[in-house]
């Protein structure tokens, strides 16, 4: 898309791929990001970082494989809180862009005291916001599964799995917040065996709690609620024991354990902004399967089949961008703007290496790939031209989704949201009703307005990175 800066910091050797794949894994303690060869410093972040988010996606999974067993009432039920607790993700996620840029300043200008304190006073914001959630939601569980069209039935048999699941949801936000914390602080394996150990924790506790075992009995679905919350909450309580520890980048103090009103402004400041960002990508996928689902079920079938394979596909990509944030944020602290400059390109190279080579799987082989997930020739041939749609404009995501949240890591949160706003609801979602309804494409309309509008992201972004305001943002 562009030539990458010349960083002329980068002067040592670059050890093997598989030497560094293991040290990323075991986790890269002492090593300064805002120095060395920048390919080794970004793959060193963004293997623990695909891992963290593909263990994070296996919790839905386990409690769909274990509850499906307790009939259709009991997978609706967790199926619809799921849908409701994505306000809480995108809460958690929000307020995780705004940690990370501020830890990842400070510890890229060789300030761990600050470092400490964003963090605590993070940590402080996700409990304030989790309590009168955990209040509301227990409170009105009931109400709120009606609200989503539950029937009686449904209510009755999930109202307890709804309860437990908002009680909890401080385990939710703080499992985020926390490891998008280690993140900036460049502890990308600390946040990735975070979720290794949540996830073992409800693998196993799921099956015990949900059927009963010895003395334990049988719980149902709420069981489900109550293995996942605390399977997160050992997780938080991991995260806890190694925020405490003295190996660390920065090291938590008494000291740092009270409020501190500018950076708690800093925060509230750089998290709403990205809260709004989420919540505008969220509501655009649900606009987009309204009009799909006008064409019936098996066209919302196909599309269905069509996203989760491009989301798995994906999957890489967020862990690329995030490490190409953590870049630029501790770049930024570091004085070294243009180390950040060529982190990002370099990201954007190595992501269109990976989604451009997948791209080309899914031209040739979709109906094959497809034809894992259904067997229906509908769905079957929907999906199948709505995968070698998307797909094209891979090389455009690839270097979209990195540069988008490179300004989050910037901590420039309004650029990425105002490009959401004009990408996604003014331009995609008026896009694709025009292609499906107006011009008679029908449903594949809404995979060609998803190409074009993550594209013309891409190239948008692009443009104001190469301005680089970003450089010159203050936190």
């Amino acid at each position: 898309m562009t030539a990458e800066p010349v960083d002329t910091s980068v002067v040592e050797p670059t050890p093997s791929f598989w030497a560094t794949v293991r040290e990323a894994v075991r986790g890269a303690e002492g090593r300064d990001f805002t120095e060395g060869p920048i390919a080794t410093a970004l793959l060193l972040l963004a293997i623990p970082m695909v891992l963290e988010v593909a263990l994070e996606s296996v919790f839905a999974v386990v409690n769909v494989f274990w509850v499906n067993r307790l009939g259709a009432e009991a997978v609706a039920v967790v199926g619809l809180t799921e849908a409701m607790l994505s306000t809480i993700y995108a809460l958690g996620m929000g307020l995780g862009i705004g940690a990370t840029a501020l830890v990842s300043r400070r510890i890229g200008a060789r300030e761990p005291d600050g470092a400490s304190r964003a963090a605590v006073q993070a940590i402080l914001l996700g409990v304030v916001v989790a309590i009168p959630i955990a209040v509301i939601g227990s409170t009105n569980a009931a109400g709120l599964l009606r609200l989503m069209g539950a029937g009686p039935d449904v209510v009755a048999a999930g109202t307890g799995f709804t309860r437990i699941m908002f009680l909890g949801n401080a385990s939710i936000l703080l499992l985020f917040l926390i490891n998008a914390i280690f993140r900036g602080a460049g502890d990308a394996a600390v946040a990735m065996r975070c979720l290794w150990i949540a996830n073992v924790s409800n693998l196993i506790l799921d099956p015990i709690l949900i059927f009963g075992l010895g003395p334990i009995a049988p719980m149902g679905v709420k069981g489900a609620a109550v293995a996942t919350t605390v399977g997160r909450g050992i997780g938080v309580l991991y995260q806890f024991y190694r925020l405490a520890g003295t190996d660390r980048r920065f090291v938590i103090e008494r000291r740092h354990l009270k409020l501190d009103v500018g950076v708690i402004r800093s925060l509230v400041r750089l998290s709403s902004t990205g809260i709004i960002q989420i919540l505008i990508g969220t509501t655009s996928w649900i606009g987009l399967v309204r009009i799909v689902a006008s064409f019936g079920a098996t066209a919302v079938a196909g599309y269905t089949v069509a996203i989760r394979i491009i989301l798995f596909a994906l999957l890489p990509s967020w862990g690329l961008s995030n490490a190409a944030a953590t870049m630029v944020g501790q770049s930024l602290g570091a004085g070294k703007p243009q180390r950040g400059e060529a982190a990002v390109w370099r990201a954007g190279f190595l992501n269109l290496c990976f989604l451009g080579g997948f791209g080309v799987l899914l031209l040739l082989l979709a109906p094959w790939i497809v034809g894992i997930f259904s067997h229906d020739a509908g769905v079957v041939s929907l999906a199948t031209a709505g995968l070698r749609v998307v797909s094209l404009g891979f090389p455009f995501y690839a270097y979209g989704m990195v540069l988008s949240q490179s300004f989050n890591g910037a901590g420039d949160t309004r650029t990425p949201t105002w490009l959401n706003v004009i990408c996604f609801w003014l331009w995609e979602i008026p896009l694709a009703y025009f292609l499906a309804k107006v011009a008679g494409v029908g449903p594949l309309g809404v995979f060609i307005a998803i190409t074009v509008a993550f594209s013309t992201l891409a190239v948008l972004s692009a443009v104001l990175f190469r301005r680089g305001a970003w450089k010159t943002k203050a936190l």
